[in-house]
């Protein structure tokens, strides 16, 4: 009898585990994993509960313009209609009654139906994202205003910038050079660290391609005659799209749902091992050491590598030949690093006419492109899934801060941090310090993979790492693309369709989130 052969994953996030499922499912090849954090899978899609309250890191929506995403998420964790409620929901043609409130085997397991709200927080005012030149505002910017972000829009829309050098050019051709300013330079900047000017235009062009003022208020007058529970994707831009599907538990329930499957049907799991030393032979991956924090260390040989680490560690871990160019594009590459400040609190500060929850504004997180506050985004945990806050009329809030992990904010304290982000908010009049009853900070390094750097030749590592035969890079990290979710998901599934269908070449992977269709925004 033959040996079974052996997948070895690198990394239990969204990627290696979608890797992980599609292999347990498809084929006979066993899956080992080995995932650097101790307790959570999910990367950076994981949930970490503090004390019963649930933080989701950044948002995670889901959705997808790709019908296989749909229905694997949809097979993993049923939607449900919440207590008392009968839904009907249409995504990609196909039609779905739900009136049996959390009908499932577990009725915690499940997926949420929610709408999206997100707005701009900016002179201490809301503005609706996408902008609507609407009355309202109109009325918060003023004629004068309206009238310069008009003339502007026009004239860069009839005399473009022909080239687009960089992500100012590529902002200012799609809103006019006074709305980017508005609206889109601050909180931009305040997430790279960068000048817009400084930021590679693939950056929008992976992210908002067929966003821009048109679309928006295009969009603004067809949702008027959208069926209500319609969470189809397909020809709408991710930053329009205003309903999803989210976990009763947030994102990291899926994926350890995920994992539990994986694990029952022979996968192997090692949690707390970081990947410090690969070996090569003859152009393929032939094994891998992983260690954890008591410097315990194991080797392990496989027949298929997937790498969802980020490239420029893979690089320096990699024992192969590398030319030096090799060896000074991973180096060069950068990323961004990014911290939660996690406030439970009686009450917000500022309110809105909302009858349902008058304790809470309804967006699912606020653009801060207010001045003087370093923040960036703020999060509402309670309009995701008010399952993700353990006291029912408490506000559980996720203040979002960009850095380097070499920036001294980095390594501030708990406290310090907790100050500054009850500070700022109280500053700009969203939350009294005095209604705080708990705080907690989560740090998540390499969170974004960078548009600039040695980013624009990037293209030597992707013909480097392609010329392992049994090496798959996949993944936000593992690819060094900003992938949303369900990207990072198909970069693994055409993965293991690849190793199925005896396919070598892997430009395939290397596509997805390029063509047309899979533009996103964060």
């Amino acid at each position: 009898m033959s040996q079974k052969k052996k997948a070895i994953i690198i990394g239990a996030g969204p990627a290696g585990l979608t890797a992980a499922y599609e292999l347990v499912n498809r084929s006979d090849i066993q899956p080992i994993l080995i995932e650097a954090d101790p307790e959570y899978v999910g990367g950076i899609a994981r949930t970490v509960n503090y004390k019963g309250n649930r933080i989701d890191i950044g948002g995670h929506r889901f959705f997808s313009k790709s019908d296989r995403v749909m229905d694997w998420w949809m097979k993993i964790l049923p939607i449900a209609a919440e207590k008392g409620e009968s839904i009907d929901i249409t995504y990609h043609g196909k039609q779905k009654h739900i009136d049996n409130p959390f009908a499932a085997t577990d009725p915690d397991r499940v997926m949420l139906v929610r709408n999206r709200k997100s707005r701009i927080y900016y002179d201490k005012q809301f503005f609706d994202y996408p902008v609507k030149l609407n009355t309202d505002t109109i009325k918060k910017l003023g004629m004068w205003k309206m009238v310069k972000i008009g003339v502007s829009y026009l004239r860069y829309t009839l005399f473009p910038i022909r080239k687009e050098e960089n992500l100012e050019h590529f902002f200012i051709n799609r809103f006019g050079k006074e709305l980017y300013l508005t609206f889109f330079k601050e909180y931009t900047e305040k997430v790279w660290g960068r000048a817009c000017s400084d930021i590679s235009s693939d950056w929008g062009r992976q992210r908002i391609k067929g966003l821009n003022l048109k679309s928006a208020l295009w969009n603004f007058v067809t949702s008027l005659f959208e069926k209500k529970g319609d969470i189809a994707q397909k020809g709408k831009e991710t930053s329009l799209i205003e309903r999803f599907l989210y976990p009763k538990l947030g994102p990291g329930q899926l994926w350890e749902t995920v994992r539990d499957e994986v694990l029952q049907k022979g996968a192997e799991l090692h949690m707390g091992y970081k990947v410090d030393r690969i070996w090569s032979k003859d152009g393929q991956i032939t094994k891998v050491r992983a260690v954890n924090q008591a410097g315990d260390s194991m080797e392990l040989e496989g027949d298929y590598f997937f790498s969802t680490m980020p490239v420029k560690e893979l690089v320096a871990v990699l024992e192969a030949e590398k030319s030096s160019e090799v060896v000074e594009v991973a180096e060069g590459l950068e990323y961004r690093d990014f911290f939660t400040v996690g406030l439970l609190l009686k009450d917000l500060r500022i309110k809105e006419d909302h009858p349902q929850a008058p304790k809470l504004i309804q967006d699912n997180w606020i653009y801060m492109q207010e001045p003087g506050v370093i923040i960036g985004r703020l999060q509402i945990f309670n309009n995701w899934s008010p399952y993700l806050v353990k006291e029912p009329g408490t506000v559980w809030l996720g203040l979002e801060y960009f850095c380097k992990d070499t920036d001294p904010i980095w390594s501030e304290s708990d406290e310090n941090l907790i100050t500054l982000g009850k500070k700022e908010l109280d500053e700009v009049g969203i939350i009294h310090s005095s209604d705080v009853l708990d705080a907690c900070v989560l740090r998540v390094p390499k969170t974004y993979p960078a548009y600039f750097g040695t980013y624009n030749r990037f293209h030597v590592l992707r013909d480097y790492l392609n010329g392992f035969t049994n090496l798959f890079p996949v993944g936000r990290n593992g690819m060094h693309k900003y992938n949303n979710q369900d990207h990072s998901m198909l970069t693994a599934m055409a993965a293991v369709d690849n190793i199925l269908s005896g396919r070598t070449d892997k430009s395939n992977l290397w596509e997805i989130n390029t063509e047309e269709e899979y533009h996103e925004e964060k």
